[in-house]
């Protein structure tokens, strides 16, 4: 049985009770702390001028962008691919 935890987060003007895996709380309050600082600089901006709705999406956004770019900097399909054309050719090398 997975160990869980009930704790309560902050994120801009709600407070959520959530239950996680014990070993995410650190990932879930970072992450809670990002968005909420996300947020509140979007709110900085265009609280009056935009909607609560429309703000939380931009924060959505930020967030998703900064993912997309993470992953592609992860991404070693290109490193994996070098690595069988550089396989392929010491395998026929040595094969001869």
């Amino acid at each position: 049985m997975e160990d869980k935890l009930q704790i309560r987060l902050h994120v801009y003007d709600t407070d959520l009770t959530v239950r996680i895996p014990r070993e995410d709380e650190e990932y879930y309050r970072k992450s809670a702390k990002l968005i909420d600082e996300i947020v509140n600089s979007y709110a900085k901006i265009f609280k009056g001028r935009k909607s609560d709705k429309e703000i939380l999406y931009m924060a959505l956004i930020d967030v998703a962008l900064r993912f997309e770019k993470e992953s592609d900097k992860n991404d070693t399909q290109p490193y994996n691919d070098i690595l069988d054309k550089l396989t392929a050719e010491i395998e026929d090398t040595l094969a001869k």
